[in-house]
């Protein structure tokens, strides 16, 4: 009697089984497969592989502290700092998965630009976009931003980067915008002992009122470096420079500094990671720093 129930149980619970399986698409022997041991062992064992490539991309993701990486930028750093390869697919699902992906960047496409007076002087477009050549310190681009920070305060960054390398060869932080902070980021890039000029060097920015005044374009003479403009409000002109500054203010904590002091800080630490710690896809997977350093071998 008892055995014909466990029949009669079996039987109605296999039927049952069945007719889930049809309806959901779902063949009976899969079903069964999927519940076996050897299907759970390797559920376990894939779930023990992903959770290790979890920490290891987590490692990446806070590398030098600054947490708001991309896909190819926690490649690159496990390539360059964990000698780590995986693949971008591989990296995309697991940081999908436990939602590590970063907040893609928007561009700004209204970009203030001041009127020069009469004084001022507009260049010709020398670069033509034409921002990888093959030897650092041809092709310098300079531009100013604004970082908001604290309780409403704002200060402006003024910065020269090699076209060549994305290397930030000299910046200058300010509470103002008059135009001696932009001069005293010529003077520093005079300065820096790594820093070559020579007659071909071009200093590439927008038509800001700081480049076009008669201050500006008399200390390059006196550098003997020639100056290129962009187009007026066409900032694709200068977009390598544009790029590093949407990076800043993507992954410094720049809101989060109360004194102009601290903000200094900040952009002295993020500059130093930029040049020396942050992987770049189109610099051959390397750091700014490293990048120069072949080119110069080479």
């Amino acid at each position: 009697m008892i055995h014909q129930v466990v029949n009669q149980t079996s039987t109605k619970f296999k039927s049952l089984i069945s007719h889930l399986c049809d309806s959901l698409g779902v063949s009976r022997s899969g079903y069964y497969r999927y519940f076996s041991l050897c299907a759970e062992e390797a559920r376990l064992k894939r779930l023990k592989e992903e959770q290790h490539r979890l920490e290891v991309i987590q490692k990446a993701i806070c590398f030098k502290g600054r947490k708001n990486k991309g896909i190819r930028q926690v490649a690159m750093v496990l390539k360059g700092e964990f000698n780590i390869i995986f693949n971008l697919k591989s990296i995309h699902r697991i940081m999908k998965k436990y939602g590590l992906l970063s907040q893609v960047r928007r561009s700004n496409p209204y970009r203030k630009l001041a009127k020069a007076t009469q004084a001022h002087r507009v260049c010709p477009n020398l670069v033509n976009r034409q921002f990888r050549p093959l030897e650092p310190y041809k092709v310098l681009l300079t531009d100013i931003t604004y970082l908001k920070y604290g309780k409403g305060q704002t200060a402006y960054l003024s910065t020269i980067l090699d076209s060549a390398t994305n290397e930030v060869l000299a910046f200058q932080l300010s509470e103002h915008l008059k135009i001696d902070f932009v001069l005293q980021t010529l003077n520093q890039l005079q300065e820096n002992p790594t820093v070559q000029l020579t007659k071909e060097t071009i200093i590439h920015s927008d038509q800001g009122v700081h480049y076009t005044s008669p201050q500006f374009s008399n200390q390059l003479k006196e550098l003997g470096i020639q100056q290129s403009m962009s187009r007026k409000g066409n900032c694709w002109d200068n977009a390598p420079q544009e790029s590093f500054f949407g990076h800043l203010k993507d992954e410094a904590d720049i809101t989060n500094q109360l004194t102009f002091d601290d903000l200094l800080i900040e952009i002295e630490e993020y500059i130093d990671y930029h040049n020396n710690f942050r992987y770049q896809w189109n610099l051959k997977k390397l750091t700014p720093v490293g990048y120069r350093n072949q080119l110069q071998v080479a």
